[in-house]
């Protein structure tokens, strides 16, 4: 059993892969839904509007953005910027261009990672042939069928 201290109340949660508790994720889908709700009725609003109007904190619903459930709309954005490369990006952490890049090279490691493994079990198996094999006497097989 897996139990942690939630990272928004401090209360002691059973874990179960999340970094804050139930009581505290139920808050958040709470607030998330009075956002989405908001923003469906006044497409367009700016952050300080949807803040003032639903008690949702302004650093709360950027972290909506970063975590892709809300997507800015029109051409100007000045509130949320690329984590890598600092341009201007509509929603999420990091823009088309370095998702793409980050993800190929993430891919070329994982190759590598793999390549290694190959040849380390490549390695191990011709250390294991130069111990010399070692094979059951075909003898015990015929004792076991008498």
């Amino acid at each position: 059993m897996d139990v942690r201290n939630c990272r928004r109340c401090g209360k002691i949660y059973l874990y179960d892969g999340s970094p804050i508790c139930p009581q505290c994720r139920k808050e958040e889908e709470e607030d998330f839904k009075k956002v989405k709700e908001y923003l469906y009725d006044h497409p367009g609003a700016t952050l300080p509007e949807v803040s003032n109007a639903t008690g949702v904190s302004p650093e709360k619903i950027l972290r909506f953005l970063k975590e892709e459930r809300l997507e800015i709309v029109g051409e100007s954005n000045i509130i949320l910027e690329c984590e890598r490369c600092g341009k201007a990006i509509k929603t999420g952490r990091l823009c088309d261009e370095c998702k793409k890049e980050v993800g190929t090279r993430f891919l070329s490691y994982l190759d590598d990672k793999k390549l290694q493994e190959t040849k380390k079990k490549n390695e191990e198996f011709a250390k294991r042939k130069e111990a010399g094999y070692r094979y059951l006497s075909k003898d015990l097989k015929e004792d076991e069928n008498k």
